[in-house]
């Protein structure tokens, strides 16, 4: 069977397509293929000490500003940093996270970080990770040089859990029928 022309270049266009797809950088969770997940990063700490990395998730905890002209703050790279569970994310277990430290002028001017009710804005992060830093007393950190706002932080609005609530309520009309009974019981002996 003989292939025609335009089938053998068609099935050409279709590979070069499919070869330049998965030559482009992938996305996991929000973050590029040159993204280390802070997981990573502190399974293989000591590896890491001195490389440049980028992270990439949620700021949270507080801004401390310091008279040195830096600022430290969290970074959490978990489920929780992407897609907060009153959003529908999942409970996928404990938040994970490391410290960083910038110049000032790199958190001038961001969103809240996050916390109660708030989502604090997703970074990329790039800099250099600082394990056991005799400098800073044995700290671990990343020595941030530059920052992405790949989403803004945001108010979280969360209703209330009707599940909950129903449940409250059956227990309380629960405790007041049975007094209301041995009440009733009580009396009439």
């Amino acid at each position: 069977m003989r292939l025609s022309e335009r089938s053998v270049i068609r099935s050409v266009v279709v590979m070069v397509a499919v070869l330049a797809a998965l030559a482009v950088p992938g996305r996991a969770f929000g973050a590029d293929a040159t993204t280390t997940p802070v997981a990573d990063l502190l399974e293989a700490a000591d590896d890491f000490d001195g490389a440049t990395i980028t992270v990439e998730g949620e700021l949270v905890g507080d801004y401390g500003f310091r008279d040195n002209g830096t600022m430290w703050t969290q970074l959490n790279d978990d489920s929780y940093a992407r897609k907060a569970i009153v959003d529908g994310g999942a409970r996928t277990g404990a938040n994970i996270g490391i410290g960083v430290r910038m110049p000032a002028e790199l958190g001038e001017g961001l969103d809240p970080v996050g916390g109660y009710r708030l989502e604090g804005p997703l970074v990329r992060l790039t800099g250099t990770w600082r394990y056991h830093d005799p400098d800073r007393a044995g700290e671990s950190y990343l020595d941030v040089v530059s920052m992405v706002v790949v989403e803004p932080g945001r108010r979280i609005q969360e209703g209330p859990d009707w599940t909950v609530l129903a449940i409250g309520a059956l227990l309380i009309g629960t405790a007041l029928l049975m007094r209301w009974r041995r009440r009733r019981s009580t009396a009439t002996e």
